[in-house]
């Protein structure tokens, strides 16, 4: 199977018929849940059968569950999680092992309603000009401590059988303004970019997945890093990074352009696959049309992502829960 080079969203609680006739016709990689598609496990299990029984096979379904601000699953169900830099200071020198335990226990959550995908960790490196809206989603102001961290989480979700997807590749946290409403430029030299923000990412770069950043490097391209091959080629080359690499929400008003054009321009670019979020069916159908299936090497990415999801290991979490409660103390 060759799979459409897209990663879709849907409506509602349930898929319609024509969003089942869609799916079927384009084949997306994969699928994202938002808040909007939650209300109680057991719908959401069944929107995610409804969703691979619609493409025909084991498709990805991801989330943004990072915990603070960014979490789609919500108390009473679902465990509420401190903003990730908050949780690590309140582990203070467990932190590691905090980090670990979050992954896991949030895989088990993610598992046990039909979700095998997660959009982190979130290894941007946050700096004192982080806009608010990224600061307190960062795990640390140093690359070496952001890194280790990131690594835990995203180990933990990968032995509970949770595909992580590292963010916002090549690194977002120098960005003052908020992407989902406008462009952020970085003006760092290269040097300073290669050390702080990209070296997390290079540290991780053996993970499965990754999405990028919708941000202008001044020292590499004038393109926003979605769309710039030049950004790209750092990416793969320099960094390292032979996963799959998604876009970030190819409709965030960071980007300008039509739908179609920022599709072929980010996958000319370099990336394998579109995330689209929050659109009309119609305009989804626009993205698929545009991104088509995927070339031979984001097949090869793709398919080497879904080796890496492999059958949660055992976990008993209520323990899981006391010593993540004792590291916190």
């Amino acid at each position: 199977m060759n799979f459409g080079a897209t990663i879709l969203d849907a409506d509602g609680l349930r898929l319609t018929s024509d969003e089942i006739a869609f799916f079927r016709d384009v084949l997306p990689f994969g699928f994202i849940l938002f808040a909007r598609n939650i209300d109680n496990p057991d719908q959401v299990r069944a929107l995610c059968a409804d969703m691979r029984n619609a493409v025909g096979y084991e498709c990805p379904i991801t989330i943004d569950q990072e915990g603070g601000r960014v979490q789609r699953l919500r108390a009473p169900q679902w465990r509420e999680w401190l903003p990730p830099l908050d949780f690590v200071t309140a582990a203070g020198d467990q932190a590691e092992r905090a980090m670990y335990l979050r992954g896991r226990v949030i895989a088990h959550e993610l598992r046990a309603i039909g979700v095998d995908s997660n959009c982190a960790p979130m290894v941007d490196v946050a700096c004192d000009d982080s806009h608010p809206f990224l600061r307190n989603r960062c795990y640390g102001t140093d690359a070496g401590t952001v890194a280790t961290l990131g690594r835990s989480h995203a180990q933990g979700m990968l032995d509970g059988g949770v595909l992580p997807v590292v963010k916002h590749i090549p690194g977002h946290g120098r960005a003052t303004q908020d992407s989902h409403f406008d462009l952020p430029t970085v003006a760092a030299p290269r040097a300073d970019l290669d050390v702080q923000d990209f070296a997390p990412f290079k540290a991780l770069n053996d993970l499965p997945m990754g999405m990028t950043a919708h941000l202008v490097y001044d020292a590499i391209d004038a393109a926003p890093a979605t769309l710039s091959p030049k950004v790209m080629d750092v990416i793969r080359t320099d960094i390292g990074f032979d996963g799959l690499i998604m876009t970030d929400d190819i409709s965030m008003k960071a980007l300008s352009g039509s739908l179609t054009d920022l599709s072929r321009g980010a996958l000319d670019a370099g990336c394998d696959v579109i995330l689209h979020c929050n659109g009309t069916l119609a305009e989804r159908m626009e993205v698929a049309a545009a991104a088509g299936e995927m070339g031979a090497e984001a097949q090869r990415r793709a398919e080497a992502a879904l080796a890496a999801r492999h059958t949660p290991d055992d976990i008993d979490i209520s323990a899981a829960d006391a010593e993540l409660e004792s590291l916190l103390k």
